[in-house]
């Protein structure tokens, strides 16, 4: 009797796969079994396709590929259908692939299943529902070990996965390292539990060594099959109680760089089905691992260059207090051009720099590193801050020519830079900007006030550029915020508005003195840009959060703050505009305003912004010495007196002037009288200053009063505007 005689006997027909041709040889029964005459047959997959239910084509397609991909017998069970649609039989399918003649080729059987197994009709769910089941668990899983960005986390989903009839209670994933297999997470075993695995090498007698030297999955569906096959690794595993095992290769780049074990404590058959799903898994587990090991590399990599080029501890300045923060872009490697530092000087004073290389990629953050290193050699070497960022901008161009390739595109890159010398006993900061947004300044109150400073272009774009000093006065109480545009423009904001969150958040933050109260201002800070607040107060341009963000908290050291009058803080700031600097009026008009940013009456605002210009105009074009403004505000709130003073270097007072209606000047006193509160002529032994006080309220006298008034009619304060006495 002949094999095909044999197997007709048994209902049993034969199929072979032509790859190559995409075609598939039926013998008699087989095609007899599909609905057609019984006789051999070979039918293209569309023709083969057709003779199947639509859903159980998948079982049979991903039968045949977990035969290929595992080298063993694969099973389905699927239905013919006719040309109608109608079901003729359920026939079982098992395949396996071949190797014939040095090539492959993958055959199978139908055999018509004339009755269900006992047990199997009333609790085995239908094929579709089976693979809707599946395809959802895999959507999930893969979904949740996708978002999984660590090694952790990616055990975290694993232990986690509940799959479709069937729940391992210990898993395990271990990796392959210098030929040993080494564990990397486990779930459902005690820490203790891992001793007698600590030592598997790639060669022994187990599971998991078989599945690296194979590359292919072992199913252990029984104890009796464990101890059959691997009777050494039988002594260790006994003792966990477990019924079924099943242990995957994980491969990445083609190579197996571990093992995925999965423990029942209940017998599994491992049916083509759940091998599919846990090959699976496997396949998207060794994928989450290898971008979780990328990931963890780049951070490694990003976290080893941020901390090479920041200073190596938190700087200790005797006199002052500082808080640094810095925050990488959230993009590549995380790593800008973005720093800060902090220098000890010879001649016994501090420099810091904060500064930012244009870009946010690996180039930047390697100008940032060389920059960094040239402006901490030309401070050690005792140059002032002018020269100090003169040189940095020499070298930074010359950098940037030099490393400029014919055969490759020129990219110039430019820094802005603020270098601030400290004098932490005389709090005199000497500042010189190139290109970088103004330092501020934090009141005792928490007001914020940006300090103007004179400046220069970004380094590297003019090697000849000069970079101006301008000194500024931190008093006790005082703190100095120095940070690069992250800061400010994260979000969408722009520079003025990104300024008002800022400064409604010092405003918020509670006042008092130490280190410990500027280390929660500096995470306020970054709180209000980075945190889920800064979601719902984005600016008016688009959001953009992937810029880096230094910051630099400073704040002169002492007991008690400068206060006013019934404890509450003073507020006071200082200008000097020179003869040749008209423009500056309009930022003395600008820092007048965020003094009194919070005044209950913008009329009392706008006449002291009026008579501020009155004041610093007269002195500018009918002396010939410079103006020094000084503003003061104290007194609670509600109760606030603005006292401002403008000096000059004339000795000449000013004299009482009788404007005709056409007249373009003269009027100054009449302003005076008219909008302030008090004012007075102080002659001082080089000059005079000219003063007013504005109260908060018009019909409230002065908390303390700042000096005598002058009586309108007095010699010593008679007429203001086109005087020669700059008044």
């Amino acid at each position: 009797m002949h094999t095909e005689d044999v197997l007709a006997a048994l209902t049993t027909g034969m199929w072979r796969w032509d790859s190559a041709s995409a075609s598939v040889h039926l013998d008699s029964e087989a095609a007899r079994l599909l609905g057609l005459p019984a006789e051999p047959v070979t039918l293209t997959e569309a023709a083969l396709r057709a003779r199947f239910h639509p859903v159980d084509w998948v079982e049979l397609m991903s039968a045949g590929q977990l035969s290929v991909d595992e080298n063993r017998v694969a099973e389905a069970r699927v239905r013919v259908v006719d040309g109608t649609g109608t079901v003729l039989r359920t026939v079982r399918n098992r395949s396996r692939l071949l190797v014939v003649d040095g090539g492959q080729r993958l055959v199978g059987t139908f055999q018509e299943v004339l009755e269900p197994p006992p047990g199997t009709s009333e609790t085995r769910a239908p094929a579709g529902d089976r693979r809707r089941s599946r395809e959802a668990f895999l959507l999930d899983a893969g979904r949740a070990l996708a978002e999984a960005s660590s090694t952790s986390e990616v055990l975290r989903v694993v232990s986690g996965l509940s799959m479709p009839g069937f729940e391992p209670t210990g898993m395990a994933v271990l990796g392959v390292e210098a030929g040993r297999v080494t564990i990397i997470g486990h779930y459902g075993h005690r820490p203790e539990d891992r001793e007698p695995f600590l030592t598997l090498t790639v060669d022994g007698d187990h599971p998991p060594g078989e599945v690296v030297r194979t590359g292919q999955a072992v199913y252990l569906p029984s104890p009796d099959a464990y101890r059959r096959r691997f009777p050494a690794a039988w002594r260790l595993t006994e003792r966990f109680n477990r019924r079924s095992w099943a242990f995957l290769p994980l491969v990445r780049a083609g190579v197996v760089t571990g093992v995925w074990m999965a423990a029942f404590d209940h017998p599994v058959a491992f049916t083509p089905d759940d091998r599919s799903v846990l090959s699976t898994i496997a396949r998207m587990l060794a994928q989450a691992l290898s971008r979780a090991s990328v990931h963890e590399s780049e951070r490694e990599l990003s976290a080893g260059l941020q901390r090479s080029m920041l200073p190596a501890a938190k700087p200790d300045i005797p006199g002052l207090t500082v808080a640094a923060r810095y925050v990488p872009t959230g993009g590549g490697l995380q790593v800008g051009g973005d720093w800060y530092d902090v220098i000890d000087l010879p001649s016994g004073r501090t420099a810091l720099v904060i500064g930012d290389v244009q870009g946010h990629d690996v180039r930047a953050a390697g100008l940032m590193g060389q920059l960094r290193i040239a402006l901490r050699a030309y401070a050690s070497e005792g140059h002032h801050p002018d020269a100090v960022l003169s040189r940095a901008s020499r070298f930074l161009a010359g950098l940037a020519e030099s490393g400029h390739e014919p055969e490759q595109s020129y990219d110039p890159r430019f820094a802005t830079c603020l270098y601030v010398e400290v004098d932490p006993v005389g709090g005199v900061l000497n500042v010189a900007r190139a290109g970088h947004s103004d330092p501020a300044i934090r009141l005792p109150d928490g007001t914020m006030i940006t300090r103007p400073t004179a400046g220069g272009l970004p380094l590297g774009i003019d090697p000849d550029t000069d970079y101006p000093i301008t000194r500024i006065h931190l008093d006790i109480g005082e703190t100095l915020l120095m940070c690069t545009d992250g800061l400010i423009e994260t979000g969408g904001h722009d520079l003025e508005t990104g300024w008002e969150r800022i400064r409604r958040v010092c405003e918020a933050h509670p006042w008092r003195d130490g280190a410990g109260c500027l280390e929660t201002l500096a995470d306020a800070l970054l709180q209000a840009v980075l945190g889920p607040a800064s979601h719902h107060t984005t600016g008016p341009l688009p959001d953009r959060r992937e810029d880096d963000i230094a910051l630099l908290l400073i704040s002169r050291d002492a007991e008690v703050c400068v206060v006013g009058p019934g404890g509450s803080p003073s507020r006071r700031t200082a200008m000097a505009v020179a003869q040749t600097e008209p423009e500056r009026v309009a930022e003395c008009r600008r820092q007048l305003r965020e003094l009194l940013h919070d005044w209950d009456d913008p009329d009392r605002v706008e006449s002291a912004v009026l008579l501020l210009c009155e004041l610093v105009t007269n002195v500018l074009v009918h002396t010939e010495s410079d103006a020094l403004l000084l503003a003061e505000v104290s007194g609670p709130p509600g109760r606030r007196v603005l006292r401002l003073d403008v000096a000059d270097g004339s000795d000449e007072l000013p004299h009482r002037r009788h404007p005709g209606e056409l007249a373009a000047s003269g009027r100054g006193l009449l302003l005076l009288e008219t909008l302030a509160d008090a004012w007075g002529v102080d002659p001082r032994g080089n000059g005079k200053g000219i003063w007013f006080q504005l109260y908060e309220r018009p019909a409230q006298p002065p908390a303390t009063p700042a000096g005598p008034a002058q009586p309108p009619d007095s010699p010593a304060a008679p007429g203001t505007a086109g005087e020669a006495g700059g008044v």
